[in-house]
């Protein structure tokens, strides 16, 4: 009963840092990133910083000791690196060409596809409530947030590339630290220099076709640098509760309970930057909350049910333990030195 409890407040503590870490760093980056804040307008680039900070907080518990570094192959840390800067530049060149509208129903739609693949890689299977929270959360999100929807070929095809490798890549976080027994820092310490260095090398180039502007143009004010280590900060703590909570969860779990933050989002954009809040909104919201909740319930009933099953079988009746008795007083006895059998 007690590491069942342990094990749900340390499961609700990776949470809360995840929403309140992403929810901040999204306020800092409207903040830096907005026409009316500094216009910092380089999103790939300060992915790079956000990397290149973690790998350095990785880099000093390794070597204080606070932390282990265990052993994962360098072609699985580059495959997984390449993927998560896929999805960042796929995610970054979506939200580019496509409304805000069509964006935001790709992000809806990594649920199912994050289904999909784990039924196709993993073969996992879901429960119907398990797949009506998933519709409820879907529709509830969708309605709150999908206003216009326009598509075009590029934007559809850097959608759809975005979508998948986002996906796998999730995916693949709970699969690496599975496979190699590793913990989500150590495997978060691992491939952050990585991705620091392949974004902050392509970063500005990609940046420069993005919005056409050039970094080392723009004028780095105290305020800009303030909100950069700010964003970069809170970068650490996203980057490790999002590896924390796939560890513990799966990626369907994260993404159905992530849109919680989508909530958060607007309800703080209503409240700190005036952002306009109607009746599909708020409706949008609560369905999205009521989906949540029954996920969370749906789950249980997986887990709960899961137990039964593995008690079941691991229980042996009286029958079978006088049987398995019986066999083992009966059972002929080898003499080792005289190579002969005694009854």
């Amino acid at each position: 009963m007690e590491e069942g409890k342990k094990s749900a407040v340390s499961d609700a503590g990776a949470w809360a840092m995840n929403v309140v870490s992403s929810v901040g760093i999204i306020m800092a980056n409207k903040q830096l990133m907005s026409p009316a804040g500094y216009a910092f307008s380089f999103a790939t680039t300060l992915t790079g910083f956000h990397f290149a900070v973690t790998a350095f907080v990785g880099f000093v518990s390794n070597a204080t000791g606070f932390s282990s570094s265990k052993h994962v192959p360098l072609w699985e840390l580059l495959w997984f690196s390449i993927v998560a800067n896929t999805s960042i530049t796929g995610m970054n060149l979506s939200l580019m060409l496509n409304s805000v509208g069509f964006y935001q129903i790709s992000k809806l739609s990594m649920i199912p596809v994050v289904c999909v693949m784990e039924w196709i890689l993993h073969s996992k299977h879901y429960s119907k409530e398990v797949k009506m929270a998933v519709v409820v959360v879907v529709v509830g999100v969708g309605v709150c947030t999908v206003t216009d929807v326009k598509v075009n070929a590029k934007g559809f095809l850097c959608a759809c590339i975005a979508v998948l490798s986002t996906s796998l890549q999730q995916i693949s976080i709970g699969s690496l630290q599975k496979k190699y027994s590793i913990g989500s820092f150590e495997l978060l310490s691992k491939t952050a220099p990585i991705q620091a260095l392949s974004l902050l090398f392509l970063g500005p180039f990609i940046d420069y076709y993005l919005n056409g502007k050039s970094l080392i143009m723009y004028n780095f004010s105290s305020g800009v640098i303030f909100f950069i280590l700010l964003s970069c900060a809170l970068a650490v703590f996203c980057n490790m509760s999002q590896y924390l909570c796939i560890g513990r969860f799966s990626a369907t779990s994260f993404q159905v309970l992530g849109h919680m933050k989508t909530v958060c989002v607007l309800m703080l954009g209503w409240l700190l930057f005036d952002s306009q809040l109607t009746l599909k909104n708020i409706m949008g919201m609560v369905i999205a909350i009521v989906g949540m909740v029954v996920y969370s319930w749906a789950v249980e009933l997986e887990k709960q049910a899961s137990a039964k099953i593995a008690l079941t079988k691991t229980s042996l009746t009286e029958d079978e333990i006088r049987l398995l008795k019986d066999g083992v007083e009966n059972a002929p006895v080898k003499d080792v030195e005289l190579g002969e059998t005694k009854a």
